[in-house]
């Protein structure tokens, strides 16, 4: 997903042009799939979750992660699970927080990243 020729400019790493990454930084139930994500991205986080932009879950130990996006037909799901370690998300008083491409690869790596 993160690659595909359909969300990126190019074929790189990095989002197409308009293209926002949300971070959700409360712990979300990773069970949850396509239709309850796109419920949490419109009922807690008040975006469009078809809007093309990223939506990034952890789970309550922070060692699995999701991300929705809608790709102009349906919804994907990138899932990653660590075997050692933690995702490193940020802190913030909000329900979820932009982060740019950079700040994402990070993350999937396990680094830390500031908040804007």
């Amino acid at each position: 997903m993160i690659g595909s020729s359909s969300l990126t400019a190019g074929g790189s790493t990095s989002p197409a042009a308009g293209v926002r990454i949300w971070v959700a930084t409360a712990p979300l139930d990773m069970r949850r799939s396509f239709d309850a994500l796109a419920e949490h991205v419109r009922a807690i986080l008040n975006e469009n979750p078809m809007s093309g932009h990223l939506f990034v879950f952890r789970n309550r130990s922070s060692q699995r992660l999701k991300i929705l996006w809608w790709d102009r037909d349906g919804y994907a799901i990138y899932y990653k699970r660590l075997e050692r370690g933690t995702f490193q998300f940020p802190s913030a008083g909000e329900k979820s927080m932009a982060i740019d491409s950079g700040q994402l690869m990070k993350l999937l790596a396990g680094c830390a990243i500031a908040g804007r």
